[in-house]
This record gives C-alpha cells, structure tokens and sequence, in this order.
C-alpha cells in the first residue's frame, strides 16, 4: 500500500488511535521552522468552505488542532495537476478563516500551517526538497514577529528526497524526517513495486525507533485488511485515471487551441472518473458515508449515484 496516495496516507497519520505517530511526524517536519513541540493534537472537521450557497467546498486530507490551538493541514499530492501554489494559498485562506466566529475581532486568528507532501516536482528552481514559505518583507526579506506570523507553508518533494537518499546525501539514522519519509516512499502504486532496499533499511531503523517501528507495523496491517484493499484501490484508480483524463484533456485542448475545450475536457473527465470509483465501491457494500470519504464527494453525490444504478 502506497502512503504517498491519500486515502492510504489518512489511513495511517489520520487515525486518532494512531495519534502519537502523528504528533511525531508533525514534529519531525516542523522542527525546520522552530516551532513549538506538538504535545497533543485534535483531529477536526476535514470539510471546509460552504459559508454562501455557491462557495466551493474543500475536503482537506487531514487537519488538527495543537495544544495551542494552531491549525495544521497536511495535504498528500500524488498527480501533478499544474495548480499546487494556488490550491495551498486557497486551503491555507478557507482554514485560516474557519478560526473566525461571528463577533470576534480579526486579533483572535492564530497562526495556520499547511505541510504539502508531493509526487512531484514544484520547484525546478530550488534544490532542497523540503521548503517553507512565510510572509517577509520585499526590500529587507525580514520576517515578521511571531505572533503576526501566521502564514506559513510547507512543500516537501519526494521525488528530490528519494533522489538525495540513492546518492547517499542523508543519514536517516540522525535525521527523523528523512526516517518517516522513507516510509512515504518505500512502496510506487503506479509500478506496484516496493523498494527493497528501503524496506530493509526501514527495518533497521525500526529496532532503534519505536515511533517508527509501530507505524510500520501499522502499515504492513493496513496493506493486509481486505475492506482497506479494496478502498485503497479504488481511490488509486480514481487518481490514476484523473490523472490519464487530464493528460489527454489537456492534448485536446492544445490541439483545438481553445481554453474552453480544456477545461470542459477536464470536468468531464473527473465526473466519469468519480462516478466509477463510486459505483465500484457502492458494489463492494461500502456504506454512503464511507465512499464519500474515500472518493472526497459529497455525500449526496454517492446517494445520487446508488439511485441510478438501483443498489
């Protein structure tokens, strides 16, 4: 099972009786920017948007609350889909609003971060693979004071961190990043492969890290349990063939040499998907709540599709 797909992803780091392993995920990755160590964390609301009748809705993969009442959102990418700095500012906004409630002043806000881990590459220009991002200031790039300082956004590529690891540049037995994302990239869905030699080196790491060693554990459990399979596959088929739709959206739209053609293709594409991975799990006797969870749809649009077919 491929942790760099989503549902798999939540699966493992979204599970409140996995909780601890969350928190220190969280820390390995936050140690960068110096932040507070997470102690304890809520898992809360994964539904953002919808405040007016046609604001778009977000389903987030996964969010929590700190001991301090900051709000992380970690989203797991795995297709490239050419609008990643834009869907993060636009995650980032919805979250960072949600903290509001009606009659209270804007000093309330807290600082919000959101951790991107992608399949991808975003970055040509930056070798690292792990970058932040916060406001600063043009002339002086000075960041501002901490209490003020609530943007701040995570981008960690995994194709450079894979990369950096076959040329030997980490020492994953000193660095706990490079240990969790390891794990992140020890199975490729795309080539149904696991990667032997970080499997072994994850089971070396394992005997000297309990955190570590029960999230494996976990994972090889999870990768045996029929009803995730069968979940865990139809979510990678939906990705999958999004990802074929888009490509050959975008050819027709290059082709025809109309914008319109391109994003028509493109809605089109994802509805048929959708509706397929739907109609798959709806056969496989999943309940409406869980395939809506598993699809990232509207509950609704499950029911609508189970009408249809007559199930």
């Amino acid at each position: 099972m491929d942790l760099k797909v989503d549902f798999a992803f939540k699966q493992l780091f979204g599970n409140e009786q996995n909780k601890k392993i969350t928190i220190v995920f969280l820390n390995a990755i936050l140690q960068k920017t110096g932040r507070d160590t997470i102690k304890e964390v809520l898992f809360v609301n994964q539904e953002v948007g919808g405040e007016y009748k046609d604001d778009k809705q977000s389903r987030l993969d996964i969010v929590v609350k700190t001991q301090k009442s900051e709000l992380i959102n970690i989203e797991m990418q795995i297709s490239n889909q050419n609008d990643m700095l834009k869907r993060t500012l636009f995650y980032w906004s919805r979250l960072y609003v949600a903290q509001l409630q009606k009659g209270q002043g804007y000093r309330k806000l807290l600082p919000t971060i959101t951790i991107n881990i992608c399949n991808f590459t975003i970055f040509e220009e930056y070798p690292s693979y792990h970058n932040t991002f916060h406001l600063h200031e043009d002339t002086i790039h000075g960041r501002l004071k901490p209490k003020d300082d609530v943007l701040e956004l995570h981008f960690i590529e995994m194709n450079k961190f894979l990369k950096a690891w076959h040329d030997n540049q980490l020492n994953p037995l000193e660095d706990i990043l490079a240990r969790w994302l390891l794990l992140l990239g020890m199975v490729d869905a795309r080539k149904t492969k696991v990667y032997n030699d970080i499997y072994k080196e994850l089971e070396e790491l394992a005997m000297k890290d309990e955190n570590l060693k029960e999230a494996f554990n976990e994972w090889e459990s999870l990768s045996q349990t029929p009803e995730t399979i069968i979940a865990y596959q139809s979510r990678l088929k939906l990705l999958i063939d999004e990802e074929a739709r888009l490509a050959d959206a975008r050819e027709i739209g290059v082709e025809e040499g109309r914008e319109e053609g391109l994003t028509e293709g493109i809605e089109i594409g994802k509805e048929e998907g959708i509706k397929e991975v739907i109609i798959c799990l709806i056969e496989s006797g999943f309940t409406d709540a869980d395939i809506a969870r598993v699809a990232k749809q509207p509950i609704e649009l499950v029911q609508e599709v189970r009408s249809e077919i007559g199930f």
